[in-house]
């Protein structure tokens, strides 16, 4: 290897006076660098001289007003990160109960850093997220008073505006232990139990414009949401399944999600009669939202009863509804010889004629079965929409090898629609797509009822005589 390579033992061979005055000179007008050097010197002087820097800086960027636009956010990203590091990788190693502090104000500064910076891209957000989850390994090293934890990570949830607390409860689950989730529990009963501020009264002014506008006072509904979730939470790290299922009202266990979720529930606990119940009570009528959980929570049920024959009549219909793969391969893992063969081509055949074209398309590219995607381009081309350019451009690039034919009608889709439309943003993928189509065409010895190429070439210069420019770019290319 060079010895002009930068890497770390070319660096080394500088010697560590040179090397510190190249430190100085790169971190001359850069805050950024100068403040990791300081850091780092600070570790070398102890855990608690470094933890004594991270806390001022986030004194520092908890009291800063000034407004982050995205042209700063990549700095004051740098900023965060170089904190978390030195939290988590620094001083956590050496002081877990320091770093736990640390990294709890860290966390704080969330509200205050979004409401005064640009984050469009989530790129802090992403920041904040990250550094949730050292909770999950530096809180069980840290030592802590469980219910005053559990005081604290209350008031985290219950002030969560921004979710940037999401998931605490079960990252400080093994921390709280069985008395701290115990503590915790007790506080979001009194919350759930006392009447709140937040769903009080109120002034009668405000209460009759509201009524005048038919608007609702979610303030109650969103109080029940909280104190659900974080039972919830605190019910499934407990292993509660029961406490967990409490929370849900018999209005939500309409719901197809929910009935599905709370049906596995019951299935793990034994209770399959119980959940194939709940499954049946659902209202299923409700549009298509939660159908998928539903159908895997019932075929799962059935088969938990040993009702097998229903679970694969289930499976088949599901197929039939919507071409769901997952549940073809297990309708035909189960068959025996020579039967998953004659239902492969029952199923074959129903794609065949499966209403939206696109989907029986991507059914055939993913299976995968080239020979009925073919098929389908070849039987119904004139119901391939071309706007849809990605999608049909990934389905030629598939079937050009083995059925030329079937790529060229799905390229001439995308011709015939940017043509026919006027889309002269497509113009030039449409004369790529042409261009493809001749070389395709040398492949193919006979057309049947298709147009051949040379054909198509012509109708396409007499129908749009008038597209000089596509004509002229074609010239040119």
């Amino acid at each position: 290897m060079s010895k002009k390579t930068l890497n770390a033992a070319n660096l080394a061979a500088l010697g560590a006076e040179r090397l510190a005055d190249l430190l100085i000179e790169v971190s001359t007008g850069s805050a950024d660098i100068k403040r990791r050097l300081r850091m780092e010197l600070s570790h070398n002087l102890g855990p608690e001289e470094l933890a004594h820097d991270v806390r001022k800086r986030l004194v520092s960027l908890r009291k800063s007003k000034s407004y982050v636009s995205w042209r700063k956010r990549k700095a004051l990203v740098t900023d965060l990160n170089t904190q978390i590091a030195m939290i988590v990788d620094k001083i956590a190693p050496e002081d877990p109960s320091t770093a736990f502090e640390l990294l709890w104000q860290f966390m704080e500064l969330a509200p205050s850093i979004y409401a005064r910076a640009d984050d469009r891209r989530g790129d802090i957000e992403d920041v904040f997220q990250a550094a949730l989850q050292h909770f999950e390994n530096i809180g069980p090293r840290a030592q802590m008073d469980r219910a005053a934890l559990a005081e604290r990570v209350w008031s985290a949830v219950s002030d969560n505006a921004h979710g940037e607390w999401n998931d605490i409860i079960g990252l400080l689950a093994e921390t709280l232990g069985t008395d701290g989730l115990d503590a915790l529990k007790q506080q979001v009963q009194r919350y759930r139990d006392a009447p709140g501020s937040d769903t009080g009264s109120d002034h009668e002014a405000f209460e009759f414009l509201r009524s005048l506008r038919g608007d609702r006072d979610y303030r109650a509904e969103r109080r029940l949401a909280l104190v659900r979730k974080c039972l919830q939470e605190i019910a499934e790290v407990s292993g509660d399944t029961n406490a967990y299922i409490a929370q849900f009202t018999p209005d939500d266990l309409q719901r197809k999600s929910v009935a599905a979720e709370v049906a596995m529930l019951k299935v793990s606990e034994g209770q399959a009669e119980d959940a194939l119940t709940i499954l049946e009570n659902a209202e299923r009528s409700r549009g298509t939202y939660g159908q998928d959980a539903w159908d895997s929570a019932y075929i799962d049920t059935l088969l938990a009863l040993d009702r097998t024959q229903d679970a694969q009549a289930h499976r088949w219909t599901c197929f039939e509804a919507n071409l769901n793969a997952s549940h073809l391969r297990a309708f035909l893992k189960v068959l025996p010889d020579f039967d998953d063969v004659e239902a492969e081509d029952r199923a074959r055949a129903h794609v065949l004629t499966y209403p939206n074209l696109a989907a029986a398309l991507h059914f055939c590219l993913t299976w995968p079965d080239l020979l009925t995607a073919s098929q389908l381009v070849m039987a119904r081309a004139d119901q391939l929409d071309g706007e849809d350019y990605e999608f049909l451009n990934g389905a030629a690039d598939a079937l050009r090898a083995q059925y030329p034919l079937a790529a060229i009608l799905l390229l001439r889709a995308m011709i015939d629609f940017a043509l026919c439309s006027g889309r002269t943003s497509r113009y030039g993928h449409a004369i790529n797509h042409l261009r493809d189509c001749e070389a395709l065409s040398l492949e193919i010895l006979d057309y049947g009822d298709v147009q051949t190429h040379s054909d198509y070439r012509k109708a396409l210069q007499t129908m749009h005589a008038g597209k000089s420019t596509f004509w002229a770019r074609m010239e040119n290319r």
